[in-house]
């Protein structure tokens, strides 16, 4: 891998960094690649390039992630969560959490209580499996996982 690729793909961390850590507030392409010291457009390519999803998908799923932990640990609201999580609309919020989940928040709930395990094993386990394609290494053959929606 070449120093510019390495350098790019630090930037690119640093991004997905920010946005972890901010998934609960408003973001935008232009903030998040302001993180990364490039274009909008550049940014986009790249982080689908190198993560399998475009910036929106990934923090759309990471608020998703938190909303599922959060369905199974407290009893507040499902409009609550989708708030506090960052969606702006609990329609969106519903429509996004089932088209990732498979199922809507509700029938989460009632259907996935509180996880007696290490919060990385319950992580791992929670993690929603999309129909997330990974991108193709250097080689141009897709991972085994690649089919499986996990990182």
């Amino acid at each position: 891998m070449s120093r510019d690729a390495e350098d790019l793909n630090r930037r690119l961390l640093r991004a997905r960094d920010a946005m972890d850590r901010a998934y609960a507030e408003p973001l935008d392409v232009r903030t998040v690649a302001a993180v990364a010291h490039i274009s909008p457009a550049h940014f986009s390519r790249c982080f689908r390039a190198v993560f399998g999803e475009t910036p929106h998908r990934y923090l759309q799923r990471r608020r998703i992630e938190r909303s599922m932990f959060l369905l199974r640990e407290t009893d507040r609201t499902v409009t609550e969560i989708c708030f506090a999580v960052g969606f702006t609309s609990l329609g969106t919020f519903s429509r996004t959490f089932r088209d990732i989940v498979g199922e809507t928040p509700r029938d989460y709930r009632r259907g996935h209580g509180p996880v007696v395990a290490p919060q990385c094993v319950q992580l791992a386990a929670m993690r929603p499996r999309g129909s997330i394609r990974r991108a193709a290494p250097a080689g141009g053959q897709p991972s085994p996982s690649a089919d499986t929606g996990r990182p």
